[in-house]
């Protein structure tokens, strides 16, 4: 992650591990269409293992309730209330969008570690997502280690390119007012999606392709009507 801005505003971009882990097991689940927000397929997809493995979780036939998880509630996966456009009738897409929401949240992310395997404690008050990560998260953690690196490589080489096209935005928007930028916050995620675009993905967070954010042109385009609304 690297972070832009001063003591007024500030732009962080990062390629979150454990976001692309909630993609990957969406994907490998067949969630794509049961959950929101609707963000394209992965590119490269993500495939599954040839023999999934249990990795040393428990015999859900030994369990007769959930164990409760411990930390702050907001952190808590448990997907009680289904969010909006969530089937209420299905647990495993109410859970996955719990687990989304924490990953895509910054704060939240980096306050509450969910995925410890082998048995993913984190997710012992939603069964469903918790069998579904343990059938794929071979698969899933290979495929994140490998588009995280992409984009550790990607941002080290352009570092200094990526910087200029925030910063530059900024400053462009603070000289059209002929003031400082008052104070705000935005959080980018970069993500290997088929589509080039951004989505919103929750406060102050955007998930933005990275064959837009590869693009320097089309990257200032989307991102100066944002900062117009934000300054």
């Amino acid at each position: 992650m690297f972070v832009e801005g001063t003591l007024r505003w500030q732009v962080t971009e990062d390629c979150p591990w454990d976001l692309l882990m909630a993609l990957a097991v969406r994907d490998l689940a067949g969630l794509s269409d049961r959950v929101r927000p609707t963000l394209p397929a992965l590119d490269p997809a993500v495939s599954p293992a040839l023999r999934p493995q249990r990795t040393g979780g428990p015999d859900r036939r030994m369990r007769t309730r959930p164990v409760p998880l411990g930390g702050p509630a907001r952190s808590q996966p448990h997907g009680d209330e289904p969010a909006e456009g969530t089937d209420a009738s299905d647990p495993l897409a109410r859970q996955w969008q719990a687990w989304f929401e924490v990953a895509a949240d910054r704060h939240r992310r980096l306050t509450a570690p969910l995925l410890q395997p082998p048995h993913f404690e984190a997710f012992d008050r939603a069964i469903d997502l918790q069998d579904a990560i343990i059938t794929h998260y071979d698969a899933a953690a290979g495929w994140a280690a490998e588009r995280h690196a992409e984009y550790v490589r990607s941002s080290a080489q352009n570092h200094a390119q990526r910087a200029a096209d925030i910063v530059d935005v900024v400053h462009e928007r603070e000289h059209e007012l002929r003031r400082q930028a008052g104070y705000f916050r935005l959080d980018i995620d970069v993500l290997p999606l088929a589509e080039k675009g951004a989505w919103i993905v929750g406060p102050h967070t955007v998930a933005i392709s990275a064959t837009m954010r590869d693009d320097s042109v089309a990257f200032r385009d989307w991102l100066r009507p944002l900062v117009a609304a934000l300054v």
